[in-house]
């Protein structure tokens, strides 16, 4: 064959080589973007699980563990229970509005989380004072007013203390007691429950293959680590959301 044959083939192949690459730079992008605006769409859904780690269920006595039932009144004085969340991602905290140390960041990243899913009508939070004595409808409204919280399915619920406290340490086995020697004078974990569009409360696993079943919740992103070494895991959490939110 002539040598400018072959001299324009190579030269072909050169091309179309160069193409494909920018083809796949440019989707890699996209899929990026999507991702970090929260503009996910369905299409895209398997070549991101591919990429990302699942979001599994965490287990307890064999079987799948789920929000157990709950109805308290929100800031609004109206009634919200655990069958108001059917079909929403939300996350679950347990704070107190006077909490003089780790409360105030974990509402801010919660309304970080707010602004980023604003979009998504089945995305909510659930905040359940561990203080219900003084955190009483009027001053949870208070509380959302002062730190912006807009997403009409963020409900700051208070009760009965003891139901409260049940529900904390027994439904989601997270630390929520009053004690005297305490910072504000309760004791509490400061960290972030997920669950899911079914009311299962689900977690990603860690680098050794177990369940995290929280996400820390007193260190921003900006932040990044605190003062004991410890990683922020907002960011984390951001990602897992966007799973769980594309589940059917």
């Amino acid at each position: 064959m002539p040598t400018g044959a072959n001299s324009k083939r190579k030269y072909n192949y050169v091309w179309i080589s160069a193409v494909i690459l920018i083809f796949g730079i440019f989707a890699v992008y996209e899929m990026t973007k999507k991702l970090k605006d929260g503009e996910l769409v369905e299409k895209d859904r398997m070549s991101v699980q591919s990429l990302q780690q699942k979001v599994g269920y965490v287990v307890g006595n064999g079987q799948k563990r789920k929000v157990p039932p709950f109805s308290f009144l929100n800031q609004d004085s109206t009634l919200v229970s655990n069958k108001d969340y059917l079909g929403k991602v939300y996350v679950v905290e347990f704070f107190f509005t006077t909490c003089p140390t780790i409360c105030p960041v974990m509402t801010k990243n919660l309304v970080e989380l707010q602004n980023t899913f604003k979009d998504f009508e089945d995305f909510g939070v659930a905040s359940f004072t561990i203080n219900p004595r003084y955190d009483t409808p009027g001053v949870l409204k208070n509380y959302a007013d002062k730190y912006g919280i807009k997403n009409k399915d963020w409900h700051l619920l208070t009760g009965d203390r003891d139901t409260i406290y049940r529900l904390a340490q027994e439904g989601f086995y997270i630390v929520a007691n009053e004690v005297e020697d305490a910072p504000g004078g309760f004791e509490h974990s400061g960290m972030f429950a997920l669950v899911d569009k079914q009311g299962y409360i689900r977690s990603r696993d860690d680098a050794h293959g177990n369940p995290l079943i929280y996400y820390r919740g007193t260190i921003t992103e900006k932040q990044g680590v605190n003062a004991e070494g410890e990683a922020q895991q907002i960011t984390m959490l951001k990602e897992d959301i966007k799973k769980l939110l594309l589940e059917k």
